[in-house]
């Protein structure tokens, strides 16, 4: 694995990370995990996990969990890693995020990557975490659709906002890397190559992931 990520694979990516990800916005407390892995209990609770409940005074709908793969749901798996516990590794390839727990463990997501390929690659780290973050479509973008005009000073936070209730901003040598971990209001695009360059998952599981993430962690991006 490469240590930092290459000069070309950031080149190449960053209008699609441009496309999507230019967000900022003030934070509050995180939620806390909504259910957790015990020895007693074999599978986790995934009616409570992704049921619709209210975040920062929005409501967000449920997720239809038995639609999907279920390898994409979260859940707790064997992941064998030099990485320390706290470390975020995104496996495009297949379409997973992996938050590194102890001994030898992981808390596994399912995650959309970018429709373009997989043009970044290496390693960041997580340098603000948004609640609820405001979004600003690039000029490229309201070029291509002008009702996007309107956005130009950027889309408040809420359900309607692409980059969702929250997000983790990538950060590499002290500078932004536009590259962003956050939500979706288009759950269908879990496990598939949707994206305009960030890595996007369920509202339900970004909240959870912002609630175990630090400041300062480690993110890497296999390529």
């Amino acid at each position: 694995m490469a240590s930092k990520m290459s000069r070309r694979s950031f080149v190449i990516g960053l209008p699609l990370i441009l496309a999507a990800c230019q967000s900022k916005s003030s934070g509050t407390a995180p939620l806390s995990s909504h259910f957790g892995f015990g020895s007693t209990a074999p599978l986790p609770d995934y009616a409570t996990a992704y049921a619709p409940f209210r975040d920062g005074g929005f409501s967000l709908p449920g997720i239809a969990y038995q639609d999907f793969d279920p390898r994409f749901l979260r859940q707790q798996v064997r992941y064998s890693t030099r990485y320390p516990e706290g470390t975020i590794v995104v496996d495009p390839a297949k379409k997973f995020l992996y938050l590194i727990q102890p001994r030898g463990r992981a808390m596994r997501y399912g995650i959309g990557v970018g429709r373009a390929g997989f043009a970044w690659n290496g390693e960041a780290v997580v340098g603000f975490k948004r609640e609820w973050p405001k979004w600003f479509p690039p000029d490229e973008m309201i070029a291509r659709d002008p009702k996007l005009e309107k956005y130009r000073d950027g889309q408040n936070g809420g359900p309607r906002n692409p980059i969702g209730a929250r997000g983790l901003y990538l950060y590499q040598n002290g500078r932004d890397t536009l590259y962003r971990i956050h939500g979706t209001n288009a759950p269908s695009s879990i496990g598939t190559n949707v994206s305009s360059g960030c890595i996007r998952m369920w509202q339900q599981d970004i909240i959870d992931l912002y609630g175990r993430v630090d400041l300062g962690a480690k993110v890497v991006v296999l390529g």
